[in-house]
């Protein structure tokens, strides 16, 4: 129970000092040394670039590859966001909304929070154990929003050349600085591994450290750009947002993960993975597709505060879940 107090304490703190610090700046009553875009920047490169490369590099340092049906949860993963992007557009569909706002709901509905708030949740509920599957689970995740997510929004936008080919897509994926410092989290931490490298024991304290104080990092710069002007005129697509995010991709991660008997692997541990990280809000990402492609901003705005809002009830139900000895 300490444990899911501290994720609600952290999440709602992060989110009102960014907020409260975007207020006080708009209104002239303090000067923040950068301005508010270019601190958010900051904040988002020091949590990507310092906190989850260590954080990522040391768990996989020490993940176990004696059941080789831990390779699948990418697989899970991928599949998830997918289902969740088309079921966004489906609605966009049935409401008839425009082609943009098809290509916000898309990304709402695909997008998840797996880094800063998944990470945390499985690291507080699960432990070390967890967080190492975490960053499997996570492993093709970048690629499938900047090979996959980001050309279907421009598309939409019209904002660029469509006929871009894939390997060039691919070449800028492994050029941005945030996905090369995570896959090269990633194999370093494989090779130590592989190699049986034993790691020290104070990487314990460097993760209980870098965990929260990365989301922490992460979460006030996403409170720097919330807005709560726009929910009132995209309530029902937000609701429906929260339907897809919270109940249909859990379902269809869990059915995956439970076909492929992970169910039965290390007392269920990435089984609880899978539902703890397909039950996670919009992503910060959707607001940056949003932006950057000329979409609908308000509508994705909407979607993620009220989504990231509703973990007030979603981590204790996560909790008792992963608590109650018949969810295996």
């Amino acid at each position: 129970m300490e444990k899911l107090i501290f994720s609600l304490v952290l999440i709602v703190s992060g989110l009102a000092l960014g907020y409260v610090l975007q207020l006080l700046d708009r209104e002239e009553i303090i000067t923040l040394p950068l301005p508010i875009i270019s601190l958010r920047k900051l904040l988002q490169k020091i949590g990507l670039l310092f906190f989850m490369p260590i954080t990522f590099m040391s768990a996989v340092w020490i993940v176990s590859f004696e059941n080789l049906r831990v390779i699948l949860l990418p697989v899970i993963c991928i599949t998830t966001l997918l289902s969740g992007g088309l079921l966004g557009m489906l609605i966009a569909r049935l409401q008839k909304r425009s082609t943009k706002q098809a290509a916000v709901l898309f990304c709402c509905g695909s997008f998840s929070n797996l880094g800063a708030i998944g990470t945390l949740a499985c690291y507080m509920f699960l432990g070390e154990a967890g967080l190492g599957l975490v960053v499997l689970y996570r492993m093709l995740e970048e690629i499938y929003f900047y090979t996959f997510g980001y050309p279907l929004a421009r598309f939409y936008s019209r904002a660029a050349d469509d006929n871009q080919s894939i390997g060039r897509r691919l070449l800028d994926v492994l050029k941005d600085p945030f996905v090369a410092a995570a896959l090269s989290a990633f194999f370093i931490g494989l090779f130590l591994n592989l190699t049986n490298i034993p790691r020290p024991s104070f990487f314990e304290l460097v993760i209980a450290l870098s965990v929260p104080l990365g989301t922490f990092v992460l979460i006030v710069s996403i409170g720097l750009g919330m807005r709560f002007s726009s929910i009132g005129d995209y309530l029902s697509e937000s609701l429906w947002i929260s339907l897809i995010k919270f109940v249909a991709m859990p379902l269809i991660a869990c059915s995956m993960a439970y076909l492929f008997g992970m169910h039965l692997m290390d007392n269920g541990l990435a089984f609880k993975v899978v539902l703890v990280l397909s039950s996670m809000p919009v992503a910060v990402n959707a607001l940056v597709v949003a932006s950057i492609y000329d979409l609908d901003l308000d509508l994705a705005n909407s979607c993620w505060i009220v989504t990231t809002g509703a973990l007030i009830v979603i981590l204790p139900w996560l909790y008792f879940l992963l608590s109650s000895s018949w969810l295996l």
